[in-house]
């Protein structure tokens, strides 16, 4: 099975609404005072999130029938960067040099499988 760009570009796509749905759940879970059913429904961060989650199913769901599972799921690991950065902006998250290496780690990675899924030139 050849893996498509289109089916890159959804996968990545994945990663920034996935991350963009972890931090609304933060906000939304910030919101919640008690379990009262009506407030869980009127959390607008909280249903976004969720929302958002669900819109990352359907396009994972479009992009891994096009393409190899191998291939592009580790791109998913690209959220906890995304998340890592949104959290430093909007919460004012304190970044240490060991979330530095893990990002870094992720990033060598996601590019090593990227390489290693091109056909050789020889």
């Amino acid at each position: 099975m050849v893996t498509t760009k289109r089916s890159v570009v959804l996968i990545v796509l994945c990663t920034f609404i996935g991350a963009a749905a972890q931090v609304l759940m933060k906000i939304g879970g910030g919101q919640i005072h008690g379990f009262h059913l009506q407030s869980l429904l009127t959390n607008f961060p909280l249903i976004t999130g969720y929302a958002f989650y669900a819109l990352n199913t359907l396009l994972l769901i479009l992009a891994l029938r096009e393409g190899e599972l191998s291939k592009l799921y580790p791109i998913i690991a690209l959220t906890f960067v995304w998340v890592n950065i949104l959290s430093m902006i909007i919460f004012h998250e304190q970044i240490n040099v060991w979330k530095i290496a893990g990002i870094v780690v992720i990033m060598s990675g996601v590019t090593f499988l990227g390489m290693a899924s091109k056909p050789s030139s020889h």
